[in-house]
């Protein structure tokens, strides 16, 4: 594996080729905060095609909010999250984040995330069915907090490229990334380049844009969203597990400098 400042600088330049290449991945898809939170809970060990049946049912039925989640009873939302898989579990998982936000934050979500990052990492990890994944794709795609998500793709991707192994720690790679994309964000003219080329040419798993995805967020936080939705492009679309199309991928370039 290459040394720590080499892995840095093959982070940032996999970001800028993929920026050039793809552009704008509008994630979070969801209209306000608390879908991007039980899209979150709701994408464990499942595909996003199912999700979205599910945030539907939700939708539909008019429980897809703090007091809809609240006021449910548990039998009626395991039914309308059955498409997503584990649906009982995930029903009361959903249903104790929101007795946890109704005894900590007073059932406010501004209040939330008006919390310190660590603070409020440490307590959604204390949450029962909250991993690191799940947690950190809370702290972005609905706080706003500048964390980056680490999943399957992303160890898959590196580890082809020989960066880190694919079984490395969750946090080692983690800090990898924030590490490498920093610079990123707190260069606002690097910042703004990199912002003009959100409405990119070819799109990974681009997803329409909607008001998440378009919402006010620091230059840092767009950086990590941004990054995390390209790295699931090219998990998604190249870097399959069984048959990875190394010729086609944006990235296939480096893929010989790094082995």
């Amino acid at each position: 594996m290459v040394e720590a400042d080499v892995r840095k600088d093959q982070i940032r330049t996999y970001c800028h080729a993929l920026f050039r290449a793809w552009g704008a991945q509008h994630w979070w898809p969801a209209q306000t905060r608390f879908e991007v939170i039980v899209g979150a809970y709701l994408t464990q060990n499942t595909a996003w095609t199912n999700v979205q049946k599910a945030l539907a049912n939700l939708r539909a039925a008019r429980r897809l909010s703090v007091s809809g989640i609240r006021q449910a009873p548990l039998t009626e939302l395991e039914r309308l999250i059955r498409p997503a898989g584990y649906f009982r579990q995930k029903a009361k998982r959903l249903k104790l984040f929101v007795a946890f936000l109704d005894k900590q934050y007073q059932g406010s979500l501004t209040r939330l995330f008006a919390r310190p990052t660590d603070t409020l990492r440490e307590e959604l990890l204390n949450l029962h069915g909250v991993g690191p994944e799940t947690a950190d794709s809370i702290l972005l795609y609905a706080g706003n907090h500048p964390v980056f998500v680490v999943d399957a793709y992303t160890r898959r991707v590196l580890a082809r490229h020989e960066i880190v192994p694919e079984e490395a720690p969750y946090e080692e790679i983690r800090e990898l990334f924030e590490r490498a994309l920093t610079p990123l964000g707190e260069s606002v003219a690097e910042s703004s380049q990199i912002a003009q080329q959100f409405e990119g040419n070819v799109p990974g798993v681009a997803h329409p844009p909607s008001a998440m995805s378009r919402a006010k967020r620091t230059q840092l936080a767009q950086v990590y969203n941004e990054m995390h939705g390209l790295i699931v492009g090219v998990g998604k679309t190249y870097c399959k597990k069984s048959q990875a199309r190394c010729d086609e991928c944006p990235l296939q370039q480096f893929l010989a400098r790094s082995m």
